[in-house]
């Protein structure tokens, strides 16, 4: 599958099999993560990839008991470190950079999942102080977001979509 089509495919998906993914296959997506782009190539993130259902209910719980993520065999959860994009940007490393780089990577997980017929959700809505209890997270790092990763159970038709002259200007 080409990039145009993944992008054009991709939807968030919340319903799964149950169907573990290989090892091969999660470990293309989580490359496909690494080598995105970050601001000076500080690449200021860290990737949890949770198997257990114990962490993955305490991350659901996290997040308003959104059933996807315990339902998905995978969650990954995108960590910023923020000071590895501060030492050398300050305040905007620490508050844009490190969120936009870390935002880039999973945008390159999602598509590299659809395109090995995976389903994915960006979860951003989710309590931060639970998330980090739940994965132990050291100081240094802050939960971004979290998305459950599996093969889906369900078909989504394209979403609605703000007309493209309302959304694209010309200047």
């Amino acid at each position: 599958m080409d990039v145009i089509e993944a992008i054009r495919k991709r939807r968030s998906i919340r319903q799964y099999l149950e169907k573990p993914i290989p090892e091969e296959t999660l470990m293309t997506i989580l490359e496909c993560a690494r080598i995105a782009p970050s601001a000076g190539n500080r690449q200021p993130w860290v990737f949890i990839v949770v198997k257990t259902k114990e962490t993955k209910d305490l991350l659901m719980a996290a997040a308003g008991n959104q059933p996807a993520l315990g339902q998905a065999p995978v969650v990954i959860v995108v960590c910023a470190d923020p000071e590895v994009a501060g030492a050398r940007y300050e305040d905007r490393g620490r508050t844009l950079y490190c969120i936009q780089d870390t935002a880039a990577a999973i945008e390159n997980m999602m598509l590299a999942a659809v395109s090995l017929d995976l389903g994915t959700c960006w979860v951003g809505a989710f309590k931060e102080t639970e998330a980090r209890k739940a994965l132990n997270l050291p100081p240094n790092l802050r939960p971004v977001a979290m998305f459950p990763l599996g093969y889906p159970d369900q078909e989504r038709p394209p979403r609605e979509l703000k007309p493209y002259e309302d959304v694209v200007w010309t200047r």
